[in-house]
């Protein structure tokens, strides 16, 4: 039998790679939050939802809020257990509370988002509070909206229960007290001011480096489809983001869309795995058009990669990939 290109492409420790749904969409007031679980139920598990506990609650009211979210949690629109929650704040009075209830949900989160992260501590108080209600296997996302959180943001994708950095970027942009101006939270500035882009790229790496998920912050014009586009294709061809957040069921589309492999890029990673396969995974020589390249496991990953994001974002694969490589589990 053909090696699967996971047990050809991989070493063993790479298997442990989170691979998430390209975008993350959020949610706060219950309206929304029914309507998202409703969009994901309608779509499949092609994005995350997470429910919004901090700026979603009304002030004072943060433990109700939390109540709403764990009845949401355990209800029957959670089929497909990918949906997480943004806590508040560790140093927040109601933290511990809060987290309590909707890690005691009929169904825990896919994941807890911490914000107003300053450094590897805030992640380590939350990873506590989680591990002492018995959450030890649900991961952490963090978000880097400040400047403590970006001068560790190293430390903190290194961390072992981190899965996921996020870029907050409007507290960001508010931490340098009008030093960066008011354009540079539109969807065209923020990837024109160097303090952004370079917060953006140092995430970015930082992820990459240790084998997180970087994911995309807001883009506020959820009405211009074009911008949304546009932006969300920067963060995945330039800046080098797998997941981007959405803050408007319209979004969600769009950005998964941009994410996602084109029909000729997926047509022209399977024929070259394909051959591949048949070459039992060795060199090969491959001919398109007028083109005439060599290609090797280097560039055999590349490749499966594109076909691993076309299945998480629900792009189209050929019946005979999708069966073969596919079918088993989620591709890992």
């Amino acid at each position: 039998m053909p090696l699967h290109p996971r047990d050809a492409l991989f070493d063993p420790e790479d298997r442990h790679l989170p691979h998430l749904p390209v975008c993350d969409h959020y949610a706060g007031v219950e309206p929304r939050m029914s309507k998202s679980l409703q969009l994901q139920a309608e779509l499949g598990p092609v994005f995350d939802v997470t429910l919004d506990n901090e700026d979603g609650a009304p002030a004072g009211r943060e433990v109700e809020h939390a109540q709403l979210i764990a009845s949401l949690l355990g209800g029957p629109l959670n089929r497909f257990g990918r949906v997480g929650v943004r806590l508040l704040p560790v140093d927040h009075p109601a933290f511990g509370d809060v987290a309590a209830i909707v890690l005691g949900a009929a169904k825990r989160p896919a994941y807890l988002t911490i914000p107003k992260v300053r450094g590897v501590d805030c992640v380590d108080r939350a990873a506590h509070t989680a591990d002492a209600l018995g959450a030890h296997a649900v991961p952490l996302h963090a978000l880097v909206e400040t400047h403590g959180a970006l001068a560790q943001v190293q430390a903190l994708a290194a961390h072992p229960r981190i899965e996921c950095l996020s870029f907050g970027l409007m507290d960001f942009v508010s931490a340098h007290r009008g030093a960066i101006p008011q354009w540079a939270m539109s969807a065209d500035g923020q990837f024109d001011h160097p303090l952004v882009v370079r917060a953006k790229l140092e995430i970015a790496a930082a992820c990459h480096a240790h084998g997180k998920v970087p994911s995309h912050g807001v883009v506020t014009e959820f009405q211009d489809t074009a911008a949304l586009a546009e932006a969300a294709r920067k963060a995945a061809e330039l800046l080098g983001y797998t997941r981007m957040w959405s803050i408007h069921p319209a979004q969600v589309r769009t950005i998964v869309a941009a994410f996602s492999p084109t029909a000729a890029e997926v047509a022209q990673a399977v024929e070259i795995l394909r051959a591949a396969e048949a070459a039992d995974w060795a060199p090969i020589r491959h001919r398109s058009g007028h083109a005439d390249t060599l290609h090797d496991r280097a560039s055999y990953r590349y490749f499966w990669q594109v076909l691993q994001r076309a299945a998480r974002s629900g792009a189209t694969l050929p019946d005979d990939v999708r069966r073969d490589w596919f079918a088993a589990a989620t591709p890992a």
